[in-house]
């Protein structure tokens, strides 16, 4: 990868502990595509949103939210996964308004309790409310208002639903035509509490939700499934490929080798943006066939967003998380954007952003 770079303006909750860097034409491809990034790591418990002002210059603005995964954009609302919360965000700004020279304001207008589930990807439904994946529980999640989650679909190998993280379920694609759940991964097909732990190098599978049904076996740790122009992308974390699976034979086929334990995918116009974080040194991610790949290769891990051209599966662009920060875990695609803010919990931001909706009447609120 080159090392030249953009200049970088950045900005949040608190004076950055982090650094930021970007290849040279980041910038200039995020402005031609007219779109924006909202970047989450757990590790430090951050989402970052990434935008272009102009060819040589990102703008880049942090949130703290307690070990935020999983973020989804939809019809101008985020959904966040947090530790114990499902988090929705309304962009308040109408095309066109500018707010502090930001082009998009992501406001929290919902937030559904759910206790320290472990909470992974999570999608917005065409109501516009969030499903997640409830890692801890073995299980596909809807929110609600009078109960933690509501079950709504488990795996078929999973016998009961028990608070025990029995195969780590974890990644959810959605049908871009409908917006509902179509596909997810998970580490292992084992029903005991963590049995995957032990089995997951070659166990990982893609399950078709639809049928009911694993699709694609022989997977080491698999990540972020997303449908594009009809076709099904895995992350083969704990090889650091990026794949295409053949769910009618059932086959994954690498598209890229990428230095890093890969996680976070979002796709756009023949471009995969895919999260890369740093191994970590325990015994669940150590001697992965991942380590003896970077070894083979004589290459570092990276923790960056890599931007690779699926057709030929080249790295064009990058950029470059470091300073305290160590993993990623998931990228959302924000349209139209240039300077997105998202408004935050911490040093009162939500309590100086107020909105008035549409006028309406007592007895509209309360029909006989």
């Amino acid at each position: 990868m080159s090392d030249a770079t953009v200049q970088v303006r950045s900005g949040g909750d608190s004076a950055p502990p982090y650094q930021v860097e970007a290849s040279a034409g980041f910038a200039a491809w995020l402005r031609a595509q007219d779109i924006a990034l909202a970047v989450t790591t757990y590790q430090i418990g951050k989402v970052f949103l990434v935008g272009a002002e102009d060819e040589r210059q990102l703008n880049v603005t942090e949130r703290t939210f307690e070990r935020c995964l999983g973020i989804a954009a939809a019809g101008g609302a985020l959904a966040l996964a947090g530790r114990n919360a499902i988090y929705r965000f309304s962009n308040i700004l109408a095309p066109g308004q500018v707010l502090e020279g930001h082009d998009a304001v992501y406001a929290p207008m919902a937030a559904w309790y759910t206790g320290d589930v472990f909470a992974h990807d999570v999608g917005l439904l065409p109501d516009g409310r969030p499903i997640f994946v409830n890692t801890l529980f073995s299980c596909l999640a809807a929110v609600d208002e009078a109960t933690s989650f509501r079950p709504a679909w488990r795996p078929p190998f999973i016998t009961r639903l028990a608070p025990q993280d029995r195969c780590h379920l974890n990644g959810l694609a959605m049908e871009e035509a409908t917006g509902r759940p179509a596909f997810v991964t998970a580490c292992a097909t084992t029903d005991e509490p963590r049995g995957w732990a032990a089995q997951r190098v070659g166990q990982g599978v893609v399950i078709d939700l639809a049928r009911d049904s694993v699709v694609c076996t022989g997977l080491t740790m698999p990540h972020s499934p997303r449908l594009h122009d009809g076709r099904l992308y895995v992350l083969n974390a704990g090889t650091g490929e990026l794949g295409l699976v053949d769910t009618a034979a059932g086959r994954f086929h690498p598209l890229a080798f990428l230095p890093g334990f890969a996680r976070g995918l979002a796709l756009h116009r023949g471009h995969a943006l895919v999260g890369l974080s740093l191994p970590r040194v325990n015994q669940v991610f150590a001697g992965l066939p991942l380590d003896d790949r970077l070894k083979a290769e004589g290459r570092a891990p990276e923790c960056a967003v890599l931007v690779v051209e699926l057709a030929s599966g080249r790295v064009l662009h990058w950029m470059r998380l470091g300073g305290v920060v160590r993993e990623l875990y998931d990228i959302a695609i924000l349209p139209g954007a240039r300077r997105p803010m998202l408004v935050g919990l911490a040093q009162g931001q939500i309590n100086r952003l107020i909105s008035a909706g549409p006028p309406t009447t007592l007895a509209a609120l309360a029909p006989r």
